[in-house]
């Protein structure tokens, strides 16, 4: 099925879907083989100034590159947002590579390896420190270096985040401190030779009610600045997190941004300005910064009928784009938009499944959906693939080549 909303946002050019300003087969024909991501940098740019004219001026917009690594993503979010968070070591070459200024490079996650912080420490990135263990290894590099590390204290908030995809707050978790073991932490660490610029909290994603968001973004604020009391320096870094959501599928709503703005407007002019003057707020984004730009190609390699069900076997799969697999985290596996893109103006007419090329049931990127007449060598487009597409999939399975990835 396809909505009319991710059809207005690529658009359609005589029958066909447009992606980057042109209709989608010659995009194929130039990619020069199926399957592909393209990522188009116009709905980038529009999504970016959405957030720029919505949030407060005051608040620093953040790329989480784990949503979308491509070097060419990466680098055009970079000239236009003021930050970017990176996980791994990879990540962090790949965020020296951009325009983005080192300290405004931030590294979170558990289980940085020494070597990573090492890096981290030599570059002059802000570390977010994750657990007791990571403070000590950040001073000991810190120390081999003879420099003095920016970190900030990511912290496992006490209250968790209702609706959200994954929680990653609240309650025992991998993710941060401990909220109430934070001031002992502090008292330890925050003299031993770093710089402790503020805190991170970041208690789940994918989330589309902007109320919850909202309360937890005032909870937040809260909590940090009772932390910020046990700072030896005015806090100036202030993470709110993101968990921005998308709509994947037909029953979700987009999110409200107006009502997410207005909140973070009043909490930067109320209780940031008055108790954290200091601070910078950030909020970091991955997939609702790259998630609704991007999109997965895959060509119609068969067409076959099993006892009165239509199945259109395509060239691609859940070794590429695992998500609309159902198998990153759907606890009910529901079909993301899809579309036949060579064909995007006609009539939905049949119901057909669209399954990989993998040996396995589990490869299964559409499920008796709604499409117009499709045969083989006509292009099936899975919406919503700009976020946690190739490189959150198990590309190594069956040893299939691995495909384009195109910003057109």
């Amino acid at each position: 099925m396809m909505s009319n909303e991710h059809v207005a946002g690529f658009g359609t050019v005589d029958g066909e879907l447009q992606v980057g300003g042109m209709p989608l087969s010659r995009l194929a024909a130039r990619v020069g083989s199926t399957p592909f991501f393209a990522y188009d940098r116009a709905l980038l740019d529009q999504r970016v100034g959405r957030l720029r004219s919505a949030l407060p001026a005051r608040v620093e917009l953040s790329f989480a590159m784990k949503a979308n690594p491509m070097p060419a993503v990466v680098q055009h979010l970079a000239g236009r947002l003021d930050r970017i968070d990176i996980a791994s070591g990879l990540e962090l070459q790949t965020a020296l590579d951009t325009t983005i200024r080192p300290d405004k490079v931030s590294f979170a996650g558990p289980g940085k390896t020494p070597v990573e912080i090492r890096q981290a420490v030599a570059a002059g990135i802000l570390i977010e420190i994750e657990s007791t263990t990571e403070f000590r290894r950040v001073i000991a590099a810190g120390d081999e270096l003879g420099l003095t590390p920016n970190v900030a204290v990511r912290v496992n908030p006490d209250f968790a985040v209702k609706g959200s995809g994954m929680r990653m707050g609240g309650g025992p978790q991998q993710f941060g401190i401990d909220s109430e073991l934070v001031p002992a932490a502090l008292r330890e660490y925050a003299s031993a030779g770093v710089n402790v610029l503020g805190f991170h909290v970041f208690a789940g994603s994918q989330n589309l009610n902007a109320a919850i968001i909202a309360e937890a973004q005032r909870r937040t604020v809260d909590l940090v600045s009772d932390l910020s009391e046990h700072l030896p320096s005015p806090l100036r870094y202030l993470n709110l997190g993101g968990g921005f959501g998308i709509p994947y599928v037909e029953k979700d709503r987009p999110l409200d941004l107006e009502v997410v703005a207005a909140n973070l407007h009043d909490l930067v002019d109320g209780p940031i300005a008055e108790r954290m003057p200091e601070a910078r707020p950030v909020i970091e984004l991955g997939r609702y910064l790259v998630g609704e730009c991007g999109v997965y190609v895959t060509r119609v390699l068969d067409r076959k009928v099993s006892r009165g069900k239509t199945f259109l076997v395509v060239d691609g799969g859940m070794h590429h784009q695992l998500a609309a697999s159902g198998n990153f985290g759907q606890a009910i596996r529901r079909n993301y938009p899809v579309t036949v893109g060579n064909r995007a103006a006609l009539a939905a007419e049949e119901v057909v499944t669209v399954v990989g090329c993998l040996c396995t049931p589990l490869d299964l990127l559409a499920h008796d959906v709604e499409l117009p007449p499709a045969d083989v060598d006509d292009l099936i487009v899975i919406f919503q693939a700009g976020a946690y597409g190739l490189t959150a999939s198990p590309t190594a399975f069956l040893g299939h080549p691995a495909p384009a990835e195109v910003l057109v």
